[in-house]
């Protein structure tokens, strides 16, 4: 009786989901001529756990924004769409977007100022490849501020890439033996970042600002910027391993949305590199702080902290913050203060404390937010130059851009109306301000792509 030759039709009728696999598995079953039980037994090494599905309707969330103009109804919409399909991810439980939120991606991307919950699973996409972007206040008491800005120009750098090595900062042997012990993070590039990017605050929104407290009258200084290199590289790396994990459990599941399943080798070892990273994103904060009080040889007052860009553990939950400030003190476990809600740079960084409640889900906004993409915000101004725009929007204020460029797409008007931010805080519940630095001046990247040598070559033939 001649022998029935067997081909990936089979395997799917037998139950087998498409996979790599296949060429192999059918080569081996022709040719040791398995069929029956010895084809089963064969097979049970493939087997996969059953599909998971997207749930056929989103999960409740809280909606902790309200538009108060065509603009903003516009964003806000945009936002709700994009979490409600956001929401149909099987792991998720529970969410909200705060009054900052605004959509990035296509639909059924977390926004930023959105919260995702979810059970026994981290979302890299959910925290996105700025992981622990945060911010950190140091009181320098009655500091004239422009010492203090003055001082800070000359330690910090930003645009892209590290430092030089006559630049860097000492790299602490003991975060590096963690970083070494790391299945994801023990790699030459990933070691090359966490040295050169220490002491660095990259591009875009990120900035160093100073001002002073509304209550003391003492002079603060406060950045705000993430894990640089060393965090995308984790990101990075996440992705892939999530995406290979949705193949298997979710293929219906959006690629953004894909997750590692925390009870797994991959998922405990993900969660120890993202512990590492906000250890090394917190001391990128301090070594530029700790500079600053060396030059002005004086010792600090205060200093707190708090990321806004990160995921959160409670138990079997994983709360993603998406820009969202953690209210909650479970979500912080080296907690020494209130929590930082910078605005733009002509206003206030607030100092807040508050309450979880069923709404905030024990969270308040991270900013500002944005109703406009930047290329939006840039054709709106473009009956004035850079530096008109410039001059009107910073009067009164020291503004500096590190790279000489103005960037006008982090100048108040690219932002949402910090008024309405505010007064949505309080209707919503979402922390109570206790105190506010008050605007002295900032740094800032700036256009860093203005003159890169791509332009530059392009300005030169044209």
């Amino acid at each position: 009786m001649e022998k029935t030759i067997i081909n990936g039709n089979t395997l799917i009728e037998l139950g087998f989901r498409p996979g790599k696999w296949f060429k192999e598995a059918i080569e081996h079953i022709n040719e040791h001529q398995l069929e029956g039980e010895a084809m089963t037994q064969y097979l049970e090494q493939f087997k996969l756990p059953p599909e998971i599905f997207p749930h056929a309707n989103p999960i409740d969330f809280q909606i902790n924004i309200r538009p108060e103009n065509e603009l903003e109804e516009d964003n806000v919409n945009t936002v709700i769409n994009s979490m409600n399909e956001l929401m149909k991810t099987p792991t998720l439980v529970s969410g909200a977007i705060m009054p900052d939120a605004c959509p990035t991606g296509p639909a059924g991307t977390i926004p930023v100022g959105g919260v995702a919950v979810a059970k026994n699973a981290i979302h890299p996409g959910m925290h996105s490849a700025d992981i622990c972007c945060s911010v950190l206040l140091t009181d320098f008491g009655k500091t004239d501020p422009k010492l203090v800005l003055d001082a800070a120009h000359e330690s910090t750098h930003f645009g892209p890439g590290g430092r030089d090595r006559a630049s860097q900062f000492r790299f602490p042997m003991d975060l590096l033996a963690e970083i070494e012990a790391n299945v994801f993070l023990n790699d030459q590039k990933c070691i090359s970042a966490a040295r050169s990017h220490l002491g660095t605050q990259g591009d875009g929104n990120h900035f160093l600002f100073v001002g002073k407290s509304k209550k003391t009258g003492n002079t603060m200084m406060i950045t705000h910027h993430g894990s640089r290199g060393f965090g995308a590289n984790l990101y990075s790396k996440g992705m892939k391993v999530a995406e290979r994990f949705r193949r298997e459990l979710s293929p219906q599941t959006l690629k953004q949305n894909a997750w590692i399943p925390f009870d797994t080798e991959e998922g405990k070892a993900y969660w120890e590199a993202l512990q590492i990273i906000r250890k090394w994103t917190k001391l990128n904060h301090e070594v530029l702080h700790d500079a600053v009080l060396s030059k002005l040889e004086m010792e600090k007052e205060n200093r707190f902290w708090n990321e806004h860009n990160f995921v959160f553990k409670d138990g079997d939950l994983f709360y993603h913050a998406k820009g969202a400030t953690p209210l909650d003190p479970k979500f912080m476990p080296d907690i020494t203060g209130p929590r930082l809600i910078p605005l733009n740079m002509a206003e206030p960084v607030l100092i807040v404390e508050g309450a979880t409640t069923e709404s905030n889900l024990g969270f308040a906004p991270h900013g500002a937010g944005r109703n406009m993409s930047r290329t939006q915000h840039r054709k709106s101004k473009a009956e004035q130059t850079n530096e008109e725009v410039f001059a009107q929007e910073t009067a009164g204020l020291d503004v500096r851009f590190f790279s000489n460029e103005i960037d006008v797409t982090e100048l108040p008007s690219a932002y949402k109306n910090a008024e309405t931010v505010r007064n949505q805080m309080d209707e919503y519940g979402l922390g109570t301000v206790i105190d506010e630095v008050m605007p002295y001046g900032c740094i800032m990247a700036g256009d860093v792509l203005k003159n890169a040598p791509w332009r530059k070559k392009r300005r030169r033939k044209n």
